[in-house]
């Protein structure tokens, strides 16, 4: 093991990467690469084009998320992020070792690309694919506990018992960040609402970012909101492009309740509370009061303020009151999955997981 790895958390919303051995990731930008009609290149519609990260402010209608709901459904777009995040960080002439989280929801196939992509194209000494879940339990320090994962594409819950995943309680809710965000664009701009409007993303964005939150009680909340006179409160409202101030809704303040009352936004399936019971309660009775004893919080959406706070509340409420309930959040828990690789980066347990390209190679030959 090399004294720095490059530690790649890919998501569906963002990248994080970075060395191994720092307390956050170096480089953090959104999953997004886009694409421009290339005149140069004349033959085939795909040689037609050129993609490039992030959003073209001349072209803001040709981007697009390669990976969604954990899924990677553009292999090119990948490629083309992670060979940035290799370059960036190979500028000393070195070759490090490359550390990639994985999501649960790989197939066979999207593990073996991956090792194409990494050893044949962009010719890394050595890999560590490494589940994200488990990545995120290092994280915190601990062995046994219920990982509670909340990112941009997808919600996943995971009991782990002395590090090891509880499979057959794993839950995951296709409902995520984007969710939420899909919502505000709907709210926010009704008809005239449109995902590739630089001022609509940007004014979801920070809507998101500064001015949500969590309710510990969803109708306590709007009755004290709607009690508020109108321009009383000045983190209550947005700019149109014209300089016009508009206030927000009381729900579109609130909007992160949908993780809580998804009923509420006529949205199927439970709320996340109710997911992390059914996780618990799927595993083993004797295992019960110790996972309810360290659920960690992790991923974006844990960042609402309020988030935490009442997913705490909602589990002792009914099932676990008896039991001695502790939520575990870290400041940075939205890098936990990245943390936590970086630490097993360097772990003496986890050397025979590493894959050395010549063994890669020699996996190959008929």
């Amino acid at each position: 093991m090399a004294a720095r790895t490059i530690i790649i958390d890919h998501g569906s919303g963002f990248l994080k990467a970075g060395f191994s051995g720092w307390n956050e990731p170096q480089m953090v930008f959104p999953s997004i690469v886009n694409y421009i009609p290339c005149r140069e290149n004349p033959g085939p519609s795909y040689a037609q084009r050129r993609v490039s990260l992030g959003i073209d402010i001349c072209h803001p209608d040709t981007f697009s998320y390669p990976i969604q709901r954990g899924r990677i459904l553009n292999w090119e777009g990948v490629e083309h992020i992670w060979s940035f995040v290799l370059e960036r960080h190979r500028r000393e002439h070195e070759d490090f070792p490359v550390m990639v989280t994985e999501s649960p929801m790989r197939e066979p196939i999207d593990r073996q690309k991956t090792l194409e992509i990494m050893f044949e194209l962009l010719d890394v000494p050595s890999i560590l694919l490494a589940d994200q879940l488990e990545m995120s339990l290092y994280a915190s320090g601990l062995l046994t506990g219920v990982v509670v994962d909340s990112g941009y594409g997808l919600t996943r819950v995971q009991p782990f018992h002395l590090g090891r995943p509880l499979r057959s309680s794993r839950k995951t809710l296709e409902f995520a960040g984007q969710d939420l965000s899909a919502y505000l664009f709907r709210s926010l701009f009704k008809e005239d609402c449109n995902r590739h409007n630089l001022f609509q993303l940007e004014t979801v964005a920070t809507t998101q970012m500064s001015k949500c939150y969590v309710p510990q009680n969803l109708g306590e909340a709007l009755d004290f909101r709607q009690s508020l006179p109108s321009g009383s409160d000045e983190n209550n409202t947005y700019q149109l492009p014209d300089g016009t101030p508009v206030e927000l809704t009381p729900m579109q303040r609130l909007a992160p309740e949908m993780f809580f009352s998804p009923q509420v936004f006529d949205l199927q399936g439970p709320s996340i509370s109710q997911v992390v019971v059914d996780a618990i309660l799927g595993c083993e009775a004797s295992l019960h009061p110790l996972l309810t004893s360290h659920v960690m919080a992790c991923g974006g959406n844990t960042l609402y303020p309020g988030f935490t706070k009442r997913l705490y509340k909602e589990l002792t409420a009914d099932h676990f009151s008896s039991a001695k309930a502790t939520m575990w959040v870290g400041s940075n828990r939205n890098f936990s999955v990245w943390l936590g690789a970086s630490v097993v980066a360097h772990l003496s347990s986890y050397k025979s997981e590493w894959m050395s390209k010549e063994e890669y190679e020699e996996s190959q030959r008929p």
